[in-house]
């Protein structure tokens, strides 16, 4: 386990155990009304997000606006460069409080404005004042969900115990990737297809905004415990990154998911162009956008129950080996494969895959370290990983170019190798804490 802060980090206020059985008593007695609250926002909130994260709508209205692969990849990279950059700022907003609630309410709807942005401008706007402001909103919506992401987590990990978060994540993004599926035929079949409201992207953007708005209003019924053990007063974002170098010399097995989940990150770099390499062999109208988003958002739902329950069971390290694997399949068929059916099999791969290795890079990180560890914990592999997301795209283009979309694919394959390589290396977190708890019995 991670050592503990050095008190010229910053002391900590650690619970008695008297507190942690309160605490517990009153995770267990909320939690039929906290699991409640995080799956109608997962149905509506990550309805939306799913639209934005699809590899379709978002690469395709870049392209269409641009004409350049490379302005994809800049402008995907622009996202992920917001969130690298506001992970670990998001932690230490947090890390000192005892309750965190405020804050993710307050950054949810931060981001959630970021998507009404983009989905005005495609109304408003044409040409390169569209291109130019997409990538800005598209920056400032990963810059508040670099935050997000951190304080959702912490959340998470406060109000649904360990062994029902897998089932939650399962149900949460199945209902929300159920509904996603929909809407994403719909959008690409009605919305963009028909250029609904004079903007079939800039209507399909309005409608991801409301199903997030809607679903973020869900989280006002948590009812959040006080944090057993916190920092004892705010530290500057400068102070704590300069402990970054420590705090991974202090636990291997955390140092090998770091390393693990930025090499998978990397693997991203292929993401933007999943369809515009499909785009060279079968016409991208609306019908086929809405096909190929079904086949992704649909296969990513239905597999996160399958996700869940192996990782309620067997961890998330076991979920992170076997989604990369099948990620890794299903890009070897997209690059093997010329046909409709072939490409609706690989979209339908690459989306149980890729969503079972968010599911499992998410939630795995909560079982490292001890509570007060925890938002530094998320916000360091938070933001390598998104570092490697925004260079991953930028570099895709760049080679896309030159040498099209084959090299992307297997540069991809070989750096979700070596993420599943060196996952393999790390013990099991719940079968050391295990050992540990049975040791200190002894």
């Amino acid at each position: 386990m991670n050592k503990p802060d050095t008190p010229s980090a910053a002391a900590t206020i650690d619970g008695s155990a008297s507190d942690e059985a309160l605490y517990n008593e009153q995770v267990m007695r909320d939690l039929p009304r906290n699991f409640a609250a995080n799956l109608a926002h997962g149905m509506l909130g990550m309805t939306g997000f799913r639209l934005m994260s699809a590899p379709t709508f978002v690469p395709a209205y870049i392209y269409m606006l641009s004409g350049s692969k490379v302005a994809v990849g800049l402008a995907l990279g622009a996202q992920f460069i917001g969130m690298a950059l506001s992970s670990i700022w998001g932690a230490t907003l947090i890390e000192h409080r005892n309750h965190v609630m405020r804050v993710v309410y307050s950054v949810g709807w931060l981001m959630r404005l970021q998507i009404l942005g983009l989905a005005l401008s495609a109304f408003l706007l044409s040409g390169s004042w569209a291109l130019s402001t997409a990538c800005i909103f598209l920056a400032l919506f990963g810059f508040f969900g670099g935050m997000q992401g951190v304080t959702f987590s912490v959340l998470m990990s406060k109000v649904i115990p360990v062994n029902q978060r897998g089932r939650l994540t399962g149900m949460r993004n199945f209902l929300g990737g159920l509904t996603a599926s929909g809407v994403a035929y719909l959008g690409g079949e009605y919305l963009v297809g028909s250029n609904a409201f004079g903007s079939g992207y800039g209507s399909t953007f309005m409608l991801a905004f409301v199903l997030t708005s809607v679903g973020i209003s869900a989280l006002t019924f948590v009812r959040e415990p006080k944090s057993l053990s916190v920092r004892a007063a705010p530290s500057s974002l400068r102070q704590r990154l300069t402990e970054v170098p420590a705090l991974l010399r202090a636990d291997p097995h955390y140092r090998r998911f770091f390393f693990a989940r930025a090499l998978a990150a990397l693997g991203t770099s292929a993401v933007p162009f999943y369809i515009l390499h499909v785009g060279n062999f079968v016409s991208l109208s609306g019908a086929a956008l809405g096909y190929f988003s079904l086949a992704f958002l649909l296969s990513q739902t239905i597999s996160n129950l399958l996700w869940g329950k192996i990782a309620d069971r067997r961890g998330y390290r076991l979920v992170f080996m076997l989604s990369v694997g099948v990620w890794s399949g299903a890009t070897l068929l997209l690059i093997l494969g010329a046909t409709m059916p072939a490409f609706i099999l690989a979209f339908c791969g690459l989306g149980a895959g890729f969503g079972g290795y968010q599911v499992a890079s998410q939630n795995f990180v909560l079982e490292f370290g001890k509570a007060h560890e925890l938002p530094m914990l998320i916000a360091v592999s938070d933001t390598a990983s998104h570092l490697m997301m925004a260079f991953g795209p930028l570099l895709g283009g760049l080679i896309a170019t030159q040498l099209g979309y084959a090299p992307i694919f297997w540069m991809a394959l070989c750096f979700k190798t070596l993420a599943v390589v060196m996952v393999s290396r790390i013990e099991e977190p719940r079968y050391r804490l295990r050992r540990e708890r049975e040791l200190q019995a002894r």
